[in-house]
């Protein structure tokens, strides 16, 4: 753990007003899309196969976050081969939460400063006292973050494994190719199920809009409610929290108190029912036990026991 940021710590920003605007327009237009969506499903003009479509978009891209971007490649918490690892990178990147070197190095510097100065998105550190600092807090760690780049991560410093890895560089350099494919399968995949341009249509709406406004809420929310909200099972030297009802969702990333005490484990479900809503350890372990992952960190109950909070 480093003692205070630096300079070099921080990711300079090549043209704030461009990342703002494709920031905003990420974040609004699905947002917006779920009113359409709401109509659909009113009307009772919500079919079988847009479900489908949103489905399989949503964990596919869901998983290439939190077994992918978080578990993998940020954390190490098991080696696989260059070919589950590209497939990792790319179902990530489609997930449009930034190009996987941004994303990596921003979420290790997270740990490297957590709910302290230098965290890229504490609801804790300067946003005053109260409710009006709680709700300012919330919403900077939620969303506001994303507008900001005076704590962004420097890649140089963050991610050089990445940076030196050829495969990655392309996939990073691909970005907008990743995320138009994205959009593009669910299209081809409500057409492929409906048999129409419309079904094609709503397969984008659910596959495309709903899906990036509910997987990027969902993730926001690890950053801003998994560290306000929940129980602190581990001490650590953050305020990080698990949440149950948001396991489900996050594929597991709301154990994030787990995380927090042991970040390099593959599983943040610790107890039993905690893996019972862990489903990225359990896809980890599927890997594993067909040979296509190896080196899987596990977290022992006596290593468990040591980090108790009040223990």
């Amino acid at each position: 753990m480093q003692s205070a940021a630096s300079a070099q710590d921080i990711e300079p920003c090549a043209n704030e007003t461009a990342d703002r605007i494709a920031t905003g327009i990420v974040t609004v237009v699905p947002f917006l899309a779920l009113g359409v969506a709401a109509w659909q499903a009113w009307e009772s003009l919500l079919r079988w196969h847009d479900l489908v479509v949103f489905g399989v978009a949503y964990v596919l891209t869901g998983l290439g976050i939190t077994v992918g971007f978080h578990r993998h490649f940020t954390h190490r918490a098991f080696k696989t081969g260059r070919a589950i690892r590209g497939a990792l990178a790319i179902l990530g990147t489609a997930a449009i939460e930034g190009p996987i070197t941004a994303w990596v190095a921003d979420h290790r510097k997270h740990h490297a400063f957590s709910d302290r100065e230098g965290d890229p998105h504490s609801p804790h550190v300067g946003h005053g006292r109260g409710v009006r600092g709680a709700l300012r807090g919330l919403a900077h760690a939620h969303l506001g973050w994303l507008f900001q780049h005076t704590q962004r991560a420097s890649k140089q410093r963050y991610v050089p494994d990445l940076l030196a890895d050829p495969m990655i560089r392309v996939i990073d350099r691909l970005t907008p190719l990743w995320i138009a494919l994205g959009l593009a399968v669910p299209f081809g995949l409500g057409y492929a199920l409906g048999g129409t341009l419309t079904a094609a249509l709503t397969g984008l709406l659910w596959g495309g809009a709903v899906r990036i406004a509910l997987l990027h809420h969902v993730t926001f929310s690890i950053n801003s409610l998994c560290h306000f909200f929940g129980r602190r099972r581990f001490a650590t030297d953050d305020q990080s929290r698990n949440l149950l009802w948001l396991a489900p969702l996050s594929f597991g990333e709301a154990w994030h108190n787990n995380h927090h005490a042991f970040p390099t484990s593959a599983a943040h479900g610790m107890r039993w029912y905690e893996r019972m809503l862990d489903p990225s350890a359990i896809v980890i372990s599927a890997l594993e036990r067909v040979g296509l992952a190896w080196d899987v960190v596990r977290i022992s109950e006596e290593r468990q026991a040591t980090k108790l909070a009040g223990a």
